[in-house]
């Protein structure tokens, strides 16, 4: 089995990183995590990547005068591992249109709702002022719109009575790790149509 060849993109401890890293050592598993790169230096998930031998590089987008210059040099990096997938795991840089179109079916998220319910930040805050019954996370392919990809999986958590951001984030986040390394073995195995809706 050829096993393709995946890199992280992360900005703080990546606990979906480290899900994916887990799930990538069975020796059945389609994909292999080849490097991690962060746009902050001080991103704990860095050195735990480290420590798991693979590789790792850090770009703060400020050090550079345009996004696309950043993004050149993210596509260097990448091609240097001859990555064939990327996955988001808390990456907290919105990608430019060229550097998204580029990875066009071959990049995906995770993100902590039922898509397109609740897009871009505070979802656990926004679903609980709605009062919302049922809350949960998505993978999904990564397309110029935010969170506007077609959602390849998804897992739904009920809303607790007395449930706070924080208590809902923590078990959605359980279902974060159960499904991101579900979907990256989909996609790593052709097993869903690789092209962005």
């Amino acid at each position: 089995m050829i096993r393709k060849r995946v890199a992280i993109l992360i900005s703080g401890r990546g606990s979906n990183m480290s899900a994916l890293i887990e799930a990538a050592k069975a020796p059945d598993y389609p994909a292999e995590i080849v490097g991690v790169l962060s746009n902050r230096a001080a991103a704990p998930g860095l050195a735990i990547a480290a420590a798991e031998g693979i590789a790792t590089a850090s770009l703060a987008q400020s050090k550079f005068p345009s996004r696309d210059m950043f993004e050149d040099v993210m596509m260097q990096t990448l091609e240097s591992w001859d990555v064939d997938l990327i996955c988001l795991a808390g990456f907290m840089r919105v990608l430019g249109e060229d550097f998204v179109n580029r990875w066009a079916g071959r990049m995906i998220n995770i993100h902590p709702s039922l898509l397109p319910l609740y897009r871009g930040l505070h979802t656990h805050e926004r679903a609980l002022a709605d009062g919302a019954q049922v809350h949960g996370c998505t993978v999904h392919f990564v397309t110029p719109g935010l969170d506007e990809g077609a959602a390849i999986l998804q897992a739904e958590v009920p809303v607790l009575a007395g449930d706070t951001p924080e208590t809902l984030a923590a078990r959605i986040l359980i279902e974060e790790h159960r499904i991101y390394p579900e979907a990256l073995r989909l996609l790593a195995l052709g097993a869903i149509p690789a092209t962005p809706q």
